[in-house]
């Protein structure tokens, strides 16, 4: 089963182009099913057709779910829930209070995140498309079972033990209930396929995310943030979507003046994500809402391509941790240490290969690390960033008129 997850910053069009990547891909004669993990769902409004929080078939091999997380917390939270309101109920809260407090944050992403899980055991579909949530919530989606890991590894285990010692020994002398068995085994349960579940989201022949942006400055910025994030954890771009492109031939001034500063920003796109793919869809005249005019959007978006397989391969930059320092990896095929340069300015660290430039933007936390050299190593520019260290100037020229790198290795 294929994954393909669509995220973007709120109101850039994500939901039209995971509706209409799901219907091309039924087109295709694939088992299908659009996901909506939005807490504010506009699947159902997108397709034109009333769906819930279970799959509906909307048309040959099309399926469409919005998932609703309190649903799913019932259905498998019960246990743990009980014992929670018991001990709650033990301490005089009130019911309110109980039913608030037994709902931890992140619990509807770890939950919309389980629905995908089902999904791929079930075997029921060939793709799943999902409409996820604007890039905030979506990273936290993704990242959740790398938090909960630490915990279930080191604290889980040492919990377990310690409740199982006091209940045989010292229960009847304590006032509050103890959590049995069961209570472990359910949250253990979950936190497994949480494991698996990133197994499947990290692995790139199964899952693909794919970034859907507007050409204007704001939304560039935050989605070259996202892509450095989803490349810290692991998460496979292989593809970036460009939507409402106006066409060209509009005589009006008002519209002329927005289609050159999209033609600039566009630019901007092409330098930042480069070389992996990116698919342009234009504004269209009327608003895209039903079948015919998806269908029509994933015709302008993909053409002839296969929008379930995986469209790039290899990562276009990687963050990986050494020791106290990060290092930032890009690969700069057929480049020579001579042609390249690099800068810093705020957030943003500009790499300028001869003519061409890319400016990379870095994730909050290492937002006031300092670039304390770089090599390129087998045709990959390495950048090592201190997060202990003030930012300083870097990538001063190595010869008058040539570019070279701070801290170059022979």
């Amino acid at each position: 089963m294929r994954v393909v997850l669509y995220t973007g910053k709120g109101g850039v069009g994500k939901t039209s182009v995971a509706a209409a990547t799901a219907i091309r891909c039924a087109e295709r004669g694939y088992r299908t099913l659009c996901v909506s993990t939005d807490a504010a769902h506009s699947l159902g409004d997108s397709l034109d057709f009333e769906l819930g929080p279970e799959p509906r078939p909307v048309s040959e091999n099309l399926w469409a779910q919005e998932v609703d997380a309190l649903h799913e917390m019932e259905e498998n939270w019960l246990r743990v829930q009980d014992y929670l309101q018991t001990l709650l109920t033990w301490q005089k809260l009130d019911s309110i209070s109980v039913e608030e407090l037994t709902m931890f944050p992140g619990m509807e992403e770890m939950f919309n995140l389980l629905e995908i899980w089902r999904h791929r055991q079930s075997e029921q579909y060939d793709v799943v498309v999902v409409d996820a949530a604007p890039t905030g919530e979506t990273l936290r989606l993704l990242s959740y079972p790398s938090i909960v890991q630490w915990w279930m590894e080191r604290v889980f285990p040492i919990q377990r033990r310690f409740i199982g010692i006091v209940r045989s020994v010292a229960q009847p002398l304590i006032p509050f209930p103890l959590p049995g068995q069961e209570v472990f085994d359910s949250v253990e349960n979950i936190f497994h396929q949480l494991f698996d579940m990133q197994r499947l989201l990290t692995d790139p022949e199964q899952t693909s995310v794919r970034l859907v942006i507007n050409p204007e400055k704001m939304v560039i910025r935050e989605a070259q943030r996202s892509f450095t994030y989803l490349n810290l954890f692991g998460f496979h771009v292989d593809a970036v979507v460009v939507n409402r492109l106006i066409p060209p031939g509009s005589s009006d001034d008002y519209f002329r003046v927005w289609r050159e500063n999209q033609e600039k920003y566009y630019s901007t796109i092409q330098e930042a994500f480069d070389p992996i793919p990116i698919f342009k869809v234009p504004l269209f005249e009327q608003e895209v809402v039903g079948h015919d005019r998806l269908t029509r959007l994933a015709e302008a978006a993909f053409t002839d391509t296969d929008p379930s397989r995986l469209l790039y391969q290899g990562k276009a930059q990687t963050l990986t941790k050494e020791g106290d320092r990060y290092v930032l990896s890009i690969p700069l095929p057929f480049t020579e240490k001579r042609d390249v340069s690099l800068s810093q300015k705020g957030e943003e660290l500009i790499v300028r290969v001869g003519w061409y430039k890319r400016n990379v933007i870095l994730p909050r936390h290492l937002a006031g690390s300092a670039a304390v050299g770089a090599s390129l190593d087998e045709g990959t520019l390495k950048i090592r960033l201190d997060p202990g260290k003030a930012r300083e100037p870097v990538g001063a020229p190595s010869t008058p008129g040539r570019p070279g790198i701070p801290g170059r290795r022979s």
